[in-house]
């Protein structure tokens, strides 16, 4: 017997496009359409950011909580899940949650889940005592970790029950980085570089989560090992001036290039010795995923996630965060090392082939929907994959 599709509707509540964003992207890239209808609901902004890469048959609705209370906002949300039939809402980051969970148990859908997908280090006051997250919790059947790192901290931090977390690792499309392929020589030397500069890369947006104040308090100490080393710095965001104006007060103009939002990471990557992530937090950074695949290695922070990657002294090398010095010495490490730095490109690059890969995540992720949706409606759904379920009993 047939079963028509089950219907699933992602929601972001975030004005920014960033991980969480990507993460979705590939989940509407890749659900099997024989089994999923998939719809998105998301901010006017990311609505007009995210159409060029959102599948023609998944549908895109521009919606915007602006505020608590935003009743006007959750009707209309709640006419979109009758509308669509939906089956599973899934909400990105608790921001969206906390508009979605609620609305979507309301209206009896029957599978609500919530990827967190970073650990909300901004939070302070009582909004650091979770109490909030708790309640809404009552509406999710589950709640997706990107990371065990991430799962750790809903449990022990939240104080989520434990049996509503399943950790589905983050994955991309690692196919599409090549660790031969090498840019054009006039893309370096367009930037000013000289032929053999060090060059050191981070994939970031300029936010006061990615670190980069402290990454460019350790330039002055790496260049003075390394006088021609070159930093390209690939995003955009609130600190840009700021970053530029420090800077110009470290006398780095030489040696720093803000090169803005870039769609072509894997020419930026492939023109690096090495890929930097000094972030304060995160769940489990793509950027980290995708410069192992491209044989790039990383030097890093060991914050939440980002180890499960770059495992230190295997894959890459791991710092405390906000610590210039150690961070200097770590890169200065692997300048100094082609050895090493060969040595975690090729382990980096078998780790994220064998556990970092897009088709596990949505694998993982649609197990999840259909184990969800069959205890909590009793009904059976018969799959063509041995590997997926069959059918899930109430």
């Amino acid at each position: 017997m047939k079963h028509a599709p089950i219907s699933v509707l992602h929601f972001t509540n975030a004005t920014a496009r960033a991980g969480a964003e990507e993460h979705i992207l590939t989940l509407l890239r890749g659900l099997d359409r024989q089994h999923f209808r998939l719809n998105l609901v998301c901010d006017p902004e990311i609505a007009d950011l995210m159409r060029p890469d959102v599948p023609e048959d998944v549908a895109l609705i521009a919606l915007a909580f602006r505020r608590l209370g935003h009743l006007a906002a959750a009707l209309q949300l709640a006419k979109i899940v009758r509308d669509k039939r939906v089956d599973v809402l899934h909400s990105h980051l608790f921001w969206s949650s906390l508009f979605a969970s609620p609305t979507g148990y309301l209206c009896g859908v029957p599978v609500v889940i919530e990827t967190t997908h970073v650990r909300e280090l901004w939070r302070t006051g009582l909004k650091s005592t979770f109490a909030i997250d708790r309640a809404v919790g009552r509406c999710v059947d589950q709640y997706i970790a990107v990371s065990e790192a991430n799962a750790r901290y809903l449990v022990r931090q939240k104080g989520l029950p434990a049996k509503k977390v399943k950790v589905i690792r983050n994955g991309s499309d690692v196919r599409r980085f090549d660790p031969e392929y090498k840019p054009s020589a006039s893309f370096k030397t367009s930037l000013g570089f000289g032929e053999s500069d060090p060059v050191l890369v981070v994939v970031a947006r300029l936010e006061p989560q990615k670190g980069h104040k402290v990454l460019l308090n350790a330039m002055p100490a790496i260049r003075s090992e390394f006088p021609n080393v070159r930093l390209v710095c690939v995003g955009d965001g609130v600190l840009r001036s700021e970053l530029e104006e420090q800077m110009r007060c470290l006398g780095l103009e030489k040696n720093i290039r803000f090169v803005g939002v870039q769609t072509n990471v894997q020419d930026w990557l492939a023109l690096s010795w090495m890929s930097v992530l000094p972030s304060f937090y995160e769940g489990l950074p793509l950027v980290a995923i995708e410069s192992l695949a491209a044989g790039v290695p990383v030097v890093a922070t060991n914050v939440d996630g980002t180890p499960e990657i770059v495992v230190n002294g295997k894959t890459g090398l791991t710092v405390s965060p906000n610590d210039p010095n150690a961070l200097a010495q770590a890169i200065c490490l692997l300048l100094h090392s082609p050895e090493l730095r060969s040595q975690f490109a090729i382990a980096g690059r078998q780790w994220v082939l064998q556990e970092f890969t897009e088709a596990q995540q949505i694998r993982r992720t649609a197990e999840l929907y259909k184990q969800t949706y069959c205890y909590k409606t009793g009904r059976s759904i018969r799959s063509e994959s041995p590997n997926e379920v069959s059918s899930v009993s109430a």
